[in-house]
């Protein structure tokens, strides 16, 4: 049996990947650390008011010869879930995945975007 059947059968470990939240005048900007995610292998599921972002790692099995001694890479499951706020442009969503990080841009709607109000003289 191989090493990645038994994981699956065990279940992958399941990590929460570590996370930057910036706001900036436009939205939101979530970052999360992924490494060795594939673009296929990544899943973004938006459902009302939550954002659930999950990705699974895949290595490639040992050779028969070789004996591991200390593993810290291996095969396992990143997740993480966000409740989103009201001010969420829920349509205009986007995301990239460049080098192992996940960049999630979520715009504010907008109605709730600060704006100037203009001055009229009267």
């Amino acid at each position: 049996m191989s090493e990645n059947q038994r994981n699956e059968e065990r279940g992958l470990p399941r990590v929460k990947p570590a996370t930057d939240i910036v706001e900036t005048e436009d939205g939101f900007y979530i970052y999360m650390d992924m490494p060795g995610v594939s673009k296929e292998a990544l899943v973004i599921d938006l459902n009302e008011d939550e954002i659930k972002v999950s990705g699974r790692t895949a290595y490639p099995a040992s050779e028969a010869e070789e004996k591991l001694i200390h593993v810290e890479f291996g095969n396992g499951e990143y997740y993480r879930g966000f409740t989103l706020s009201h001010i969420v442009d829920k349509h205009r969503i986007n995301a990239v995945l460049k080098n192992g990080v996940l960049e999630l841009h979520l715009p504010k709607a907008e109605k709730a975007q600060p704006r100037k109000i203009e001055i009229q003289m009267g």
